[in-house]
């Protein structure tokens, strides 16, 4: 604790910033590292930045002020970025990258490879909010703080349900719900409801969802058009890729969306035995063992034969 206030001397002006298209994990740190700093050091001057989020995160308390748009020519004494997986993954504020004085990182993603003034990568943490936990004052965490942490916890463990989850993860989420927030409604109203919208374009991608390399692998795909039918956005694909993972009998799920014609973001998520960020490190992408993603141009076929070759050799 006595550390972190070391990242913050002489700061009078802070950046905070998460990645591309961010999720429950990203937002959650972002606004729990606002909020620490909000309540406990008034005299530092912090923006956070975040591209557009559904609407469910609303919620938090100064997420209104998130700014999508960054001026990097602003002088930001540190830049402080949360969850992401590269530099790359960067949202608005990645230009800040060249122009802040410091820069501070909190992340658990294998595929990260740092560069930053002060890197705290821990991959067998289930989320970048229980690593940003590790680095905070307990004493010093308001209930508005620890609702943000809390969230994004839920929401990168599948409300503690994946391998990621650790004792040590069970003990933070506790200290968390100690700080009197409400935990049930955050399960709730942030990870399980979906929009009528989300919930047609989820069912569309199960019921034409195929399944491969004896029917080890699920294949998901929703085209351009379908998000328009549907009216949903990037921001509401969330948890499409988890529900085909729930399938009996497979170990590796895949979704694919087109982000526009001939792109398409490719999620992939695993079970046991295979390492995805093996697959998605070699189109440019990165993430976690079990979790990982990336971006690759194609038709929808090109894109998942390319996915299936690779997964063919993990198999082999």
């Amino acid at each position: 604790m006595a550390e972190f206030e070391t990242y913050l001397q002489g700061v009078k002006t802070a950046a905070i910033a998460g990645h591309v298209n961010p999720d429950g994990d990203c937002i959650g740190s972002c606004m729990g590292m606002y909020q620490y700093l909000k309540d406990n050091y008034p005299e530092i001057r912090a923006t956070v930045y975040l591209e557009p989020y559904r609407e469910v995160f609303s919620f938090l308390p100064g997420i209104d002020q998130a700014k999508a748009v960054c001026d990097p020519a602003e002088p930001v004494d540190l830049l402080i970025l949360l969850d992401i997986s590269s530099k790359e993954r960067i949202g608005v504020a990645g230009g800040l990258l060249e122009t802040a004085a410091k820069t501070l990182c909190f992340d658990h993603h294998v595929t990260n490879p740092g560069g930053f003034t002060w890197f705290f990568n821990e991959p067998r943490n289930s989320s970048a909010c229980e690593v940003v936990y590790g680095h905070l004052d307990p004493e010093k965490i308001s209930e508005t703080c620890a609702a943000a942490l809390y969230m994004g916890i839920v929401h990168d463990t599948g409300v503690f349900q994946y391998s990621s989850t650790s004792p040590e993860t069970m003990r933070v989420a506790a200290s968390l719900m100690e700080k009197g927030i409400p935990s049930s409604k955050i399960i709730d109203e942030t990870f399980y409801q979906k929009t009528y919208g989300q919930n047609r374009i989820m069912g569309k991608v199960l019921l034409e969802s195929r399944r491969v390399l004896d029917d080890r692998v699920i294949i998901g795909c929703a085209a351009e058009e379908d998000l328009k039918r549907f009216r949903v956005e990037a921001k509401d694909m969330d948890g499409i890729v988890s529900e085909l993972r729930n399938t009996i009998g497979v170990e590796v799920a895949v979704f694919l969306y087109e982000k526009q014609v001939g792109e398409f973001k490719v999620s992939l998520r695993s079970r046991e035995h295979v390492d995805v960020s093996r697959v998605a490190q070699k189109f440019g992408g990165g993430g976690h063992i079990r979790a990982a993603g990336c971006n690759l141009q194609g038709t929808a076929e090109e894109v998942t034969s390319r996915i299936v070759e690779e997964l063919t050799v993990l198999f082999a």
